[in-house]
């Protein structure tokens, strides 16, 4: 079970760096729509973080049992 949640940080941090990618590439062209990508960019970030924090912790309570 702990391999999925490690799975879906990792898409988690695609999300970010594909959003990264997509600001830079829109900075010019579409202001508008390059602060969505960099909310997503963020959002995505916080996720990967917040759920590697939990995965860890879980690890940690499985293995003190």
């Amino acid at each position: 079970m702990m391999k999925y949640f490690k799975i879906f940080e990792i898409v988690y941090l695609v999300v970010a760096v594909i959003s990264i990618v997509e600001v830079v590439q829109m900075w010019d062209t579409d202001r508008n729509r390059a602060y969505l990508f960099m909310f997503f960019a963020v959002v995505s970030l916080g996720m990967f973080f917040f759920r590697r924090y939990y995965r860890k912790k879980f690890a940690e309570r499985k293995n003190k049992k």
